[in-house]
This record gives structure tokens, sequence and C-alpha cells, in this order.
């Protein structure tokens, strides 16, 4: 009777700490990059909440292990909301396979279910699957169509609770009126953008100076000059403590005549007098890019893909929240930079070329036939990118964001190259968030495999899965029995009562 009422009382303690956990709980992050620790700018983000944020998740039920995984995670990292925010996210979760009515509704709240590989009765089967969210604050909404495994909830459901809970977003200015590309050309960064900022063409001929709204101006691809003027404008707004992404061009490329000519547009000397200068020859990499070539044999045309160095691939970066879970980035054209101030700011180069990397100069054109050897590429790691902080122009501090090619942000728009965007993205984050979201944009699970530790370390984590449960126990069972026989021991004494 005893060890039954012992069982139940276990049950019963069991039981409501798994409902209580629903709503409170504490977890211990071991994670080498602390990814289930909640960051300050969430913190910040949640506290500062005057009215409640509903969040409605939209999930299957049955769903594969990958996906079930990703459901929990989501779901206390809405606890953790709630938490923080004393109550100011609310949430619930529906599943709208239980009813066509369910289905119609996540489908009306833009929530469509995504085609998902399923196991069932040993076949691999196609199941339409529910997993998005919808996001509610006043009479603003967000819509998370579907939530991917790996993906960086933090960022996603914070950066939602920000766009719908702040009613005034800052402004980023693209410069516009040199036949830059825009906004439309850059569709995905504008995309992006727009979740934080609002993004605005800027025409500096018909601005007195540059708007105080402006947290960060943006420099794209200009193909003709800035007037003096213009210049001067861009001198006072970085007096002001403004900042500036720069992405510009040395040289441009036709590829109707093949030919690669040198481009002036007035900001190359303009960057000197502020310590960095953008030599005016282009660089090829090994690493690089590939084109589409036709061809024609005989009576027979076809396309053959082929190795294109004047497209490097750029894929060295320093460890920056800018460049932090970028994989590679084609730029195109692209020129090398080297910083020639002095100590009144710094410099840091932030993206580089590979070890094979060669330099042409100027003019010269693109030899689809040319047989590439080592002997091209005789230079390595060239500064591409960098960050220019200080007192650039006056006595207020300000910051600088500059790559060598202006053609990197519109580079496969809509065609997954996104590492290109995010990398002007990244970039205007930085210069303009003053809450540290940037720092969650790539905050995901890093996957550990086994398989590629050390043989030594591989073998240890092996044994001790393996055999730290099995000592727990036996452990746990010495102690038990240890305990049990000094009670039998005070009962045997005569002053035992």
């Amino acid at each position: 009777m005893k060890n039954l009422t012992s069982i139940l009382l276990i049950c019963g303690i069991v039981l409501l700490a798994n409902v209580i956990s629903q709503r409170m709980f504490y977890r211990f992050d071991l994670t080498e990059n602390k990814e289930y620790t909640m960051s300050q700018a969430t913190k910040d983000i949640l506290r500062n909440l005057d009215d409640p944020v509903t969040v409605t998740g939209y999930f299957s039920g049955n769903l594969p292990p990958i996906l079930d995984k990703m459901k929990r995670e989501f779901q206390e990292l809405l606890v953790e909301y709630s938490n923080i925010s004393k109550g100011n996210v609310e949430f619930e979760f529906i599943n709208p396979d239980e009813s066509e009515e369910l289905k119609t509704e996540a489908a009306q709240n833009g929530i469509a279910p995504v085609p998902v590989q399923v196991r069932e009765k040993d076949q691999i089967q196609v199941k339409n699957t529910f997993m998005g969210a919808i996001l509610q604050f006043g009479e603003s909404k967000e819509i998370i169509p579907a939530l991917q495994p790996g993906s960086p909830l933090e960022y996603t459901i914070t950066t939602a609770i920000k766009k719908i809970s702040v009613q005034n977003k800052p402004s980023v200015g693209l410069i516009q009126g040199h036949r830059e590309p825009d906004l439309q050309q850059l569709q995905e960064v504008h995309m992006a953008l727009s979740i934080l900022y609002n993004v605005e063409p800027l025409n500096l001929s018909t601005e007195a100076t540059v708007p105080p709204r402006f947290k960060t101006v943006a420099i794209v691809a200009p193909k003709d000059s800035f007037s003096v003027d213009e210049l001067q404008k861009l001198d006072n707004y970085l007096a002001q403590g403004g900042n500036l992404f720069l992405a510009i061009d040395r040289a441009q490329g036709d590829f109707q005549t093949s030919q690669i000519t040198p481009l002036t547009t007035g900001l190359e000397s303009w960057l000197q007098t502020k310590g960095i200068e953008i030599e005016s020859n282009i660089l090829v990499d090994a690493n690089c890019g590939q084109v589409s070539v036709r061809q024609q044999q005989g009576f027979m045309t076809f396309n053959s893909v082929k190795q294109f160095p004047y497209f490097p691939n750029i894929s060295t970066f320093e460890e920056h929240p800018i460049t932090k879970g970028l994989e590679q980035v084609i730029m195109p054209v692209v020129s090398p930079m080297r910083f020639i101030g002095d100590s009144a700011v710094i410099f840091k180069p932030i993206a580089y070329t590979s070890e094979k990397t060669g330099s042409l100069a100027l003019p010269n054109y693109f030899d689809i036939n040319k047989q590439w050897t080592n002997a091209d590429f005789s230079l390595s790691n060239m500064t591409v990118g960098g960050i220019l902080e200080g007192n650039i122009s006056g006595n207020v501090p300000s910051k600088i964001v500059v790559f060598s090619d202006g053609d990197f942000p519109s580079q496969g728009q809509g065609r997954g190259q996104s590492n290109n965007a995010s990398l002007m993205t990244n970039s205007i984050d930085w210069l303009s968030d003053d809450t540290g979201l940037i720092e969650l944009r790539t905050k995901a699970v890093a996957t550990r495999p086994i398989k590629d530790l050390e043989d030594g370390e591989r073998s240890m984590w092996k044994y001790m899965n393996f055999l730290l449960p099995i000592i727990l126990v036996i452990a746990y069972g010495i102690f038990r029995n240890q305990r049990q026989r000094n009670t039998r021991i005070r009962r045997m004494q005569e002053s035992y009562t």
C-alpha cells in the first residue's frame, strides 16, 4: 500500500509539472552558440508591448518527426514570449485537418497546406500539411505561411511582432538619379527591408539636404556622375551621424560587345578622401560563377555551361553580423579595394576573393574561350568589401559599408540567389538597426553530425551515450541500497524508537 501511494504521488507530481511547464518553464542552454537563449533584442521588444499580440498556429496532426520537433520549439518559444511580455503574447494552436471549416479558415487567413513526404504503412506518401501562423496586434496582422525546419524561429517571430506593433518605422533612402536600379529591380532586397523599414527613393538633386528621417542611405550601381553639390550633401549627412551603404562599380561590362571599360562617377575619388581606394582594374577568380554559352557544331546548336572567372564567387568572409550565415555571393566584374586612411577612422575588411585570384587592367574584354591556368591567379584574398567607422566627416561618428561591385544586390532576383540580396539587407540592418535584431537573422540550431568529429571524440560520445544511462542507474541503485541498509542498521539499535 505504501509503495502504491508513492507511485501515485510521483505520477501526480510529474503530471502537475507537465501541466505547469506548458505555461511556465525554464531550460538550461548548453549549446555552443546559445541557440536556445532568448536575445536581449527580443526581450526589449516584448517588454515594450502595450497591447496583447495574439498568435494562432495552424499545424496538422501526426507531423513527421522533424516537423513535430519544429512545432514544439515554436510552442516553447511562445511560452517564453508570454512569460517575458507578462502575458502580452497570447497563443493557440489549431489543427485544420479536424474539419473542412478549419481548413477554409486557414486558407482565408493566408495559410495554405504544404506538400510533405510522410511514411505511412511502409509507404512514402505526399501529404498536404499545415504549418503556418498568424500574428495579430490590434488591426495589424502578419502572416507566416509556412515555418521551415532549421530556420531562425526567434528572428521570424520577433520581426513579425515588431512589424505589426511598431507604429512608426525608421526610413531607409535609396539614391536615384544616376541610372541606379530602382526598387522594382531590387525587389528581393526591398521586400526583406520593408519588414522593419520604410524604403524610399531619394534624389539628391531635388533635396536641399538628406532628410534626417533616413537612418541609412544606400547607393547601388550608379552609372552617371555625382555632382559636387550632391557629394557635399553626403558629407553633411555623415557629419550628422548618418550611415551609408555603397555598392559601386569601377568597371562596366557589355556582353553585346564583350568590352569591359572603366567607370567613373565621382564616388571613387570622394571615397579616397575618406581613406578607401577602389582600384581601376578588375579581379578574376578561379572560384567563380558560370555562364551558359551557345555553341554550334556542324548543323547542331547547343548550350554549354562554362566557368567564368570574371564573376568571382565570394565565399571568404570575416566574422561579422553582416556576413554571418552567408555561404557565397557572386560579384560580377568586381574591383579590389584597400585602406589608405589614417588612425582617425577604422577600416575592417569583411569580404575577400579566394586564394586563387588574378587582376586585369582596364580596358579589357570578356574572353569566353580563354584557357585559364594557375599563372592567371597569382593573387589571393583580395578585399572586395569593408566597413569604415569613426569621424568620417565632421566630429560625429558615422559608418560606411562599401563593396567594390554594384551589381551583386540585383543579381539573381527571383532565381534563388538570396545570399546576394541578404548581403545588402544585412548591411543596411546593421547600419540602421539599434535593437540588435540582425544578430537573430541567422540564429538557428547548428547541426553537429557525429560523422564530422575526430575518431577519438566520436568514440567518446558513442560510449558516453551508451554507458552514461547505465552508470546513472547503477549509481542510483547503490545509493538506494546503501540508504536502506543504513535505515535497517538504525532500526536494530536499542536507542531506535
